[in-house]
């Protein structure tokens, strides 16, 4: 009898000790900065919410002032409350048209800002992951910029445009990219009947900001969204319809929005032997594999489609991206000892 109590304390103090460890583990602390697009709808509190719903914590702050634009935020209170430091994820959100004008303006009004945040993310939180806010097109085009800039008169016109030039920041600034916009656009094509903006055809319904939750929380607990419980008020029907939609956009696909060395690959897809330079490039690029490896390559464009194949067989192959628009692209190398995928940045 009392080796059994003895048993059973021992027991009792090895799950209390297991419970404090899970309760111990880090809590993230992620600082949004934005405009109206996060601030509707409170979205940091909404990514908190499934959090708790899951089990798990984030301890979070934002600056959202309307219309405000990244050379904004690099000269107001975000600026300094990046500096500060202790900030494990910093979430970046541009104006909502700026990056979708022609891109010698995105060239002079958008990238060296983002550039110039993320470069103060690394400096002052030297651990922390900067990841990009892709936004959406609006719901029937720009009405404003349409006229003068022709491809952000439409939907897909301006959420193309989005993709890339978010795509291309993420790439170029060694960041992660939060596909929102994405998720809007499968939602968009398959479950029309979800409506997710507000009645001026840009800013998110309660639908469009708990699918940009549910997709930041993806991103930033890499867990799988079907088992969300947290319905934000939403049927559950809806609901579980933008959970499956994050899934299949998001969760998927974790390596394709995640920075270069994020480890969030199944590991058929990890292969550390795989190099590439230069990188970014303006023309050639060299891939290098150990021992003359056999290896099929594939390049992919920033809209997910192949361009070419080849089959190699030799430690070091030069391939061409002259030609080639500037973007980010992704290069699976397939060998058998694994599956690589790069991101290649055409300047």
């Amino acid at each position: 009898m009392k080796n059994n109590q003895f048993k059973i304390s021992i027991l009792l103090v090895l799950f209390a000790f297991s419970c404090g460890q899970l309760k111990a583990q880090p809590t993230p602390r992620v600082f949004f900065i934005g405009n109206s697009y996060t601030q509707g709808n409170n979205l940091p509190a909404l990514v908190s919410n499934i959090a708790q719903s899951m089990g798990d914590e984030m301890t979070y702050a934002s600056n959202t002032p309307g219309g405000c634009t990244f050379e904004m935020h690099c000269s107001n209170a975000s600026m300094e409350t990046i500096c500060r430091g202790g900030w494990d994820f910093v979430v970046l959100q541009e104006q909502s048209q700026l990056p979708a004008f022609p891109i010698e303006q995105v060239e002079e009004m958008v990238f060296p800002f983002a550039e110039r945040l993320v470069d103060s993310v690394y400096a002052f939180n030297p651990d922390a992951e900067p990841m990009f806010f892709m936004t959406w097109g609006r719901k029937n085009g720009d009405t404003e910029f349409g006229p003068l800039y022709p491809l952000m008169s439409t939907y897909e016109g301006m959420d193309s445009l989005l993709y890339e030039r978010y795509m291309y920041m993420g790439a170029a600034n060694n960041a992660s990219v939060c596909p929102v916009g994405r998720v809007w656009h499968y939602l968009r094509d398959h479950h029309s009947e979800i409506e997710l903006y507000q009645l001026d055809g840009s800013h998110p319904s309660l639908a469009g900001s708990y699918a940009a939750a549910c997709a930041f929380y993806t991103m930033l607990f890499h867990r799988d969204p079907d088992s969300i419980t947290y319905d934000a008020g939403l049927s559950m029907r809806m609901a579980q319809l933008i959970r499956s939609a994050v899934r299949s956009v998001v969760f998927d696909s974790l390596w394709k929005w995640q920075r270069p060395g994020t480890n969030v690959l199944p590991e058929e897809k990890q292969h550390p032997f795989v190099s590439i330079s230069p990188n970014p490039t303006v023309g050639e690029v060299t891939l290098r594999l150990p021992d003359d490896l056999k290896a099929e390559i594939i390049l992919f464009g920033a809209d997910g489609k192949a361009l070419w194949r080849k089959r190699i067989q030799c430690s070091e192959t030069t391939f061409s991206m002259e030609g080639l628009p500037k973007n980010m692209y992704l290069l699976k190398v397939i060998t058998p000892q694994g599956v690589a995928v790069k991101k290649i940045v055409k300047l």
